[in-house]
């Protein structure tokens, strides 16, 4: 007996409901994205290992999906690395490209690799699949899909005012409401960095710190220990971890904290200025919140980190975030052009949606009504009928299998209950001689002889 076939851990078939429920949050998010200006481009599934590779952390370069090369893929390693099983070497040697982690490296690679056809600043959005070789658990998968929002060739803080708005409006109208914008500056996480003597350990510092929610405050502590931070500079940490208030009262909190630090000040007039605006302009159904261990360990983030958080009462991770980066096209040649982005989780959206029973009921409807086939002569004059009614809109179909001396009926009948199909349309040759159909309504029994042009309109 053949063995029944499986998919990779971390990866999803979709049925046809989840299929729709999917489109209906990706429609809604680029109707907003469309409003706000952003236009859409696509990159390749894979790149260049050296795209990738170097640009998440250590922790997420461990996460890049390889490919290997094509061919003898072994042939190009050289003996001392193969009988050293040495991984790290081994791998550049047999795999030269990999598959995408995000969207927003392939993008400065997009802007580099285009920039004599872009007009700046470029606002771009981009709705595709990304992959990561993490442990799959609930809301965090293997491959999923990104929908980013980014804007490069602009340093003004009005684009990061733009962007809370962008979260506040998109949720707002997925009928998502309560959720909370996160936001943080790597700025302070630098001055903070320069306070407690670890300037030099920025990188272990915040991605330690970012793991505060995760792992707690003392497992946090022992990381940096560990990462070498002494323990005179966590121990001026403590403030921070019990920093609480309004996100005017923090800002106040952290001046005081941050007093010799000039880097970190300049942090603290970017969200006040950022938390000011949004203040004067309102939003509709998100929260802005100040989280100074905010730090989303990648590295390219300059300014602003954001992170979005289901509403409470959900038990989800983060359902957006992104930042500035200041500089992150001049990996690949074009420096000094400062962008600033934000990512939508559509499958954790997804999971909220599901959970809080949000999904519009009509998203999910497909076939509206179903035409019995009795042979093909009528199958033909119902085929007419489809023909008019997928003209006005209306989404019908014809079971293909004809009924067979009376037998059939009921299947075709349990197909359409199956398919939650709401009506069905018996031709025979008394429908033919007189040019009317028999309407049946599934749910009542109901059943009524119409014109083709009363069919059309009782079905719309």
């Amino acid at each position: 007996m053949a063995q029944k076939p499986s998919i990779p851990k971390g990866t999803r078939d979709f049925n046809p409901e989840q299929v729709a429920k999917r489109n209906y949050i990706f429609a809604t998010i680029k109707a907003q994205f469309e409003t706000f200006g952003f236009q859409p481009i696509e990159t390749p599934s894979f790149e260049n290992s050296d795209t990738l590779m170097g640009k998440y952390g250590e922790e997420g370069d461990r996460l890049i999906f390889k490919i290997l090369n094509s061919g003898d893929y072994l042939s190009k390693v050289d003996n001392r690395s193969y009988l050293d099983k040495n991984a790290i070497k081994i791998t550049p040697q047999i795999s030269e490209k990999a598959l995408r982690y995000d969207l927003t490296v392939p993008f400065a690679r997009y802007v580099v690799q285009h920039q004599n056809d872009i007009e700046f600043p470029f606002k771009r959005y981009q709705m595709q699949p990304v992959w990561r070789a993490d442990r799959p658990q609930k809301g965090r998968f293997r491959e999923f899909y990104q929908c980013d929002a980014d804007v490069v060739g602009s340093d003004s803080l009005w684009q990061e005012v733009e962007f809370v708005q962008l979260y506040d409006t998109i949720f707002t109208a997925l009928g998502l409401k309560g959720t909370t914008i996160k936001i943080n500056n790597r700025k302070i996480l630098s001055g903070i960095a320069e306070v407690i003597g670890a300037s030099d350990k920025l990188i272990d510092f915040t991605v330690a710190l970012d793991k505060l929610d995760k792992i707690g405050e003392e497992k946090v502590k022992e990381e940096m220990l560990a990462k070498g931070i002494p323990q005179a500079g966590i121990d001026k940490l403590q403030p921070l971890f019990s920093l609480t208030g309004t996100f005017e009262a923090q800002i106040e909190s952290l001046k005081g904290i941050l007093s010799t630090s000039e880097e970190g000040k300049k942090g603290i007039e970017e969200l006040d200025f950022i938390n000011k605006a949004i203040d004067a302009l309102g939003l509709k159904s998100a929260n802005l919140q100040l989280d100074v261990t905010l730090a989303r360990g990648l590295n390219y983030y300059t300014g602003a980190i954001f992170e979005v958080s289901a509403p409470e009462g959900v038990a989800m991770g983060s359902i957006g975030g992104g930042g500035r980066y200041d500089d992150l096209t001049g990996i690949f040649g074009l420096p000094n052009v400062s962008g600033v982005g934000i990512s939508f989780g559509l499958d954790r959206i997804y999971l909220v949606l599901e959970e809080l029973g949000l999904f519009p009921e009509t998203i999910t409807k497909s076939t509206e009504v179903l035409f019995i086939n009795f042979g093909d002569q009528e199958a033909l004059f119902c085929l007419k009928a489809i023909k008019t009614l997928r003209e006005a809109g209306i989404n019908a179909e014809l079971y293909p299998d004809q009924i067979t001396n009376g037998k059939h009926m009921k299947k075709q009948m349990n197909y359409a209950n199956k398919r939650n199909i709401p009506f069905v349309v018996l031709v025979g040759d008394e429908e033919m001689n007189n040019s009317v159909y028999t309407l049946k309504q599934m749910s009542s029994g109901e059943q009524s002889k119409v014109s083709l042009q009363d069919l059309v309109k009782a079905l719309q």
